[in-house]
């Protein structure tokens, strides 16, 4: 039996029992702020029948800025969701806090009401952050056809090749025996978007084209 073949099964069940309290969580933060949000809109003068789209709109560019922060980390292109991500979660703090102060009764002080009223839209945004992470983990997992694939190129190297292949090199042959940029990307110790602008390099691709003549 391969070690730790018994012990990923359980780590994906653990994973995933994560993430189901993790979205059972969210739900709830996600709906105290909705129905607040949006009696402060009704308050505000938006019709009844409208009063819905705006705790949507200002809660979900929270989860939506969120998600994109994690799938661009690391790239120049993520500081556009990272403010995204901040102003969203500005006005949901405020707006709830706000709503907590205008509907609370008179003998509650209004810090309290405040800060009670931000904990919601603050559990949605690190609770949304958290379920990606982890879901993310569980598909960055190796599999054992990856592993494979790795051994089977480094086994088609001289003994000495891998430790004098420069790292563009080694990702060369490595897609020459079908390995996937992502598969490459773990081999190597790189980002997958590393290996896609080597293989992009006109010189390193008629490298490739004319190693697998």
């Amino acid at each position: 039996m391969i070690p730790g073949s018994t012990q990923q099964p359980r780590g994906r069940i653990a994973v995933w029992t994560a993430v189901a309290g993790t979205v059972f969580i969210a739900a709830a933060a996600f709906w105290l702020s909705f129905t607040a949000l949006a009696d402060l809109a009704r308050r505000s003068g938006v019709d009844e029948s409208q009063a819905w789209a705006w705790p949507l709109i200002v809660d979900g560019i929270i989860v939506v800025a969120t998600v994109s922060v994690v799938a661009l980390a690391g790239q120049r292109a993520a500081w556009y969701p990272w403010l995204l991500l901040m102003a969203g979660a500005a006005v949901s703090v405020a707006a709830n806090a706000i709503h907590a102060v205008v509907a609370a009764d008179a003998d509650v002080p209004s810090a309290l009401a405040g800060s009670v009223a931000a904990v919601p839209p603050l559990v949605l945004l690190a609770i949304t952050h958290l379920t990606v992470v982890l879901t993310r983990r569980f598909r960055g997992e190796p599999s054992t056809q990856t592993a494979e694939l790795v051994s089977s190129a480094v086994e088609h190297l001289s003994p000495e090749a891998p430790a004098h292949l420069a790292p563009r090199e080694l990702a060369l042959r490595m897609k020459g025996d079908g390995m996937t940029n992502t598969a490459i990307a773990r081999a190597t110790g790189v980002h997958p978007s590393t290996v896609g602008r080597w293989l992009a390099t006109p010189a390193l691709a008629a490298a490739s084209e004319g190693g697998a003549l």
